[in-house]
């Protein structure tokens, strides 16, 4: 069984950032948030593709799969029911199941990971994104927390690996 990653920024700073992914062996980035700018260094969109271009992972901006900013203003108030409400309804749109569909093939073909600024997954669009594309593939999903890079490198063998879509037997 293959597996997609996901990864929140915050609490860390994009050395460690980087260095968390090539640990775990992720060669995509696919950028979830609706507005790609951070007020972190290195963390807007065109410094952090360049940066991501630079150590060997690619770097795509789904922007369609962003949370729009009432779902925003709701999560940063709070008020997890309604942002997850307002996130599914969103999600059902023509662009966002547009963009899906893309993600999907994009995750089938190389070791991704979604990107968005939230440290917990749980409190963050992107697990109900991850949550869509594995009820595509029938995968698993692994969240990273790239504060601190060194526990993959040190517990490399508890990290699940990609396999790329090639079958059903290459993916067992």
């Amino acid at each position: 069984m293959s597996v997609i990653y996901t990864v929140g920024y915050e609490g860390t700073d994009i050395d460690r950032f980087v260095e968390t992914l090539k640990a775990v062996g992720v060669r995509r980035l696919a950028d979830v948030r609706a507005v790609a700018v951070s007020r972190k260094k290195g963390f807007s969109k065109r410094k952090l593709a360049e940066r991501l271009e630079a150590e060997g992972i690619e770097y795509l901006h789904l922007i369609d799969l962003g949370d729009p900013k009432p779902g925003r203003e709701a999560a940063r108030a709070g008020r997890h029911e309604e942002f997850v409400k307002i996130y599914s309804e969103h999600l059902a749109t023509d662009k966002a199941q547009a963009a899906l569909s893309r993600l999907v093939e994009c995750v089938a073909e190389e070791a991704t990971c979604l990107l968005c600024f939230e440290r917990d997954p749980k409190t963050c669009h992107r697990l109900i994104v991850a949550d869509s594309v594995i009820q595509s593939l029938g995968w698993r999903m692994f969240h990273i927390f790239a504060d601190e890079p060194e526990k993959y490198v040190r517990h490399a063998e508890r990290v699940p690996r990609f396999y790329p879509r090639k079958g059903l037997a290459a993916a067992e």
